[in-house]
Formats: C-alpha cells, structure tokens, sequence
C-alpha cells in the first residue's frame, strides 16, 4: 500500500506559505513531500517561482517529513555537478530524508541562459550522463569527468550524506520510463498508468519505489473550484509537447482559450466531494505506486488540509 504525501507548488507560492503548508501536510497526516523546481511559473496568474534549495534548507528545519524534488532538470539551466552538491547538503540537512526527482525539463525554465533547447532524445542522453556524473560525486571522491556534454574537472563534494542520494526519473513516456527503469533508483509519473508501472518494473525497475502525483481544487463551492483551476492551472491540460517546447509564461496565457471549464471538470477533481478525492488518489494504488502525492490549487490551503486529514487520508488504502 503506498504513503501519501503532499506536493508543494513553487509555481504558485512564496517561500514562507510552501513552509507553513508543509507543517500543515505533516500535521494532516501526510508522510512526505514533493517539491517542485522553477525558473518560471506556467504564467503570470501563478505568480511565484522561489529557488527550490533555499525553500528545502527552510523545510529541513521546520518538518520531519521526507523531502524530493519533483522534478529538477540537472542538464541546461545548472550544470549536474552544481546540482549534486545542492542535493547532497540537502540530504545532510534532513538526515538522509531527501530524493532527488530529475527529467529532462521544459523550454519554460532551462533556456534562460540562450542555449539552443535540445530535441526529446538528445535531453535524455544528457540527463542519463548527468546521472552518472551525479552519483560519482555523491561518493565524496574527487571526479573528473569528459563526456558527450559535460565536462567536469577535479571536482570534489566534502559534504555529502552517509549514503548516496537516490535519484528517481521522470517519464511520461514509453522511452522516459525505459530509462527510468535502466539508470534510476525509482520512477517518477503524474498518471495512475498501470502499464507504465509494468513497463518499469519489466524494464529493470524491479521494486523501486514508483511514485506518482495529481492536482485538486478542494473548496464548497464546486463552480468556484472549477475555475480557479482554469486560471491558474490551464496549462496541465494543454496536449501534446507543449508544456516542454514553449519558452515563456505569456506563451501558456496565450493557449489559455483552449482550455475550457468543462474540460477542468472533467479532468481535475473540484469541489468537495470525498469519493471524487479518494478515487482521485486510490487510482494510483490500484495502479501499483508505491508513493501518491496531491497538491490543492488556489488559496484555500487550510480547509484542504482540515478535509484531508478528517475525510480523505483515512479512508486511502494503506
């Protein structure tokens, strides 16, 4: 049976709100937390976009719970050598509580720097070599490192964990998932899709833990929900390779037509119905995941947590 925990929107909230959500979610109940890494918000509405290991040094401090990144892109935007280090005092600082989650990333933040954005395949033979270059630094060894696309030079970590930070993969796609199961220590998806799980298992993945995500609009006022969710998230449904290619938050505004309320209702779990929640979470058990984490859009944090805590987290698989 998996562990729930919550997701952390940096997209959406300042540096202060995500902490105090966070002992929120640990008071609720919840046993983890993913946290989200971004240069940008999809767009303007969101309005925020704090630097993630600041927020985890914070966190570190403030809860208890186990901590991942869902997901940083260590291939573009920071050099993985940079990454490694921010994650391995990340883990010291939690004692061990911290996963790196990592993907090839969106347009949206790692072309900031004007570099040329890569094609789907070349973003995933940077992201394994970036893999490799992060796990031979976790060991506190001196690397030096001459690849394909990166390059690194006499680098050493002094502070690193007891053990290495495991690093699980995202992939929302037959070949992503395929190198999930190759190269990481677990795999990372935000559709309860069963034969993905299969495919990763089979593939190599084995009993690594799989976890999984999805977005909710808790609130009494169903209609409401619904279109909080249109502001502010339009951009989860938006098809195809859109959320990766498109450069800049205006972009996403500019598509925002396209999403319509009655595809939120469809698509999003609005309101306050709990079987609509509970489902919502059990399709991810019932799907083989091991870890089912759920972040509330919009303002009303506290009732979210007071709902889930009270009515939903006790009736969830276990």
């Amino acid at each position: 049976m998996p562990q729930y925990g919550y997701f952390l929107s940096c997209e959406e909230f300042g540096p202060a709100d995500l902490v105090e959500q966070a002992r929120m979610a640990e008071q609720a109940g919840f046993e983890a937390l993913w946290i989200s890494d971004h240069y940008h918000p999809w767009n303007d509405a969101q309005g925020q976009s704090p630097f993630v290991w600041s927020v985890i040094g914070a966190l570190s401090q403030a809860v208890s719970l186990p901590i991942e990144t869902a997901v940083t892109c260590p291939t573009v935007r920071i050099h993985p050598a940079v990454v490694a280090q921010a994650a391995a005092t990340s883990a010291v600082m939690t004692n061990g509580r911290f996963r790196l989650g990592v993907g090839t990333g969106e347009a949206l933040n790692e072309h900031i720097m004007g570099h040329t954005w890569p094609p789907a395949s070349v973003r995933m033979e940077m992201l394994e070599e970036a893999v490799q270059v992060m796990r031979r630094l976790f060991t506190g060894e001196e690397v030096s490192h001459h690849g394909t696309h990166y390059t690194v030079e006499n680098a050493r970590l002094y502070t690193v964990p007891d053990e290495p930070v495991p690093i699980d993969i995202s992939g929302f796609g037959p070949k992503a998932t395929a190198l999930a199961a190759r190269v990481g220590d677990g795999y990372i998806t935000m559709s309860p899709d069963e034969s993905m799980v299969e495919q990763f298992r089979k593939g190599g993945g084995g009993a690594k833990p799989v976890s999984g995500g999805t977005k909710v609009c808790y609130g009494t006022d169903r209609d409401e929900a619904v279109r909080t969710v249109r502001r502010l998230w339009s951009n989860q449904l938006l098809p195809g390779e859109m959320g990766q290619v498109l450069p800049s938050p205006r972009h996403f505004e500019q598509l925002e037509p396209l999403v319509t309320e009655e595809m939120v209702r469809e698509n999003t779990v609005c309101g306050d119905d709990v079987d609509d929640h509970v489902c919502a979470l059990a399709a991810f058990a019932e799907a083989g995941f091991d870890r089912v984490y759920v972040n509330q859009i919009g303002p009303g944090q506290r009732g979210f947590f007071d709902f889930y805590r009270t009515k939903v987290l006790p009736q969830l698989p276990r």
